[in-house]
């Protein structure tokens, strides 16, 4: 093997470790902010998780809010297993 096929392979493997630590760099100083400009308000957010609960490492309990509407669902098996419905307001 030639001395310039190394130092090319040596150069080529210098450049692509430098664009990968400028990405790192610059995800790391613009993601954040970036990401957030993406994301609606949370104002505007109209679902969210209010509690979750674990029961065992298989199962957990997750009150969820859908507008003025809030469900407690079991969780577990990567499926739902249970919902209580809301109780009707009077």
């Amino acid at each position: 093997m030639p001395i310039a096929d190394l130092a090319r392979a040596f150069f080529a493997l210098a450049f692509t470790l430098g664009l990968v630590g400028l990405a790192a760099y610059g995800l790391r100083r613009f993601g954040p902010e970036w990401i957030t400009r993406l994301q609606r308000p949370r104002s505007e957010r109209r679902m969210a998780i209010i509690e979750s609960l674990p029961l065992d490492p298989a199962r957990r309990l997750v009150l969820v809010r859908l507008d003025t509407t809030e469900r407690l669902l079991l969780l577990g098996e990567g499926r739902v297993l249970a919902e209580v419905p809301p109780e009707p307001k009077p």
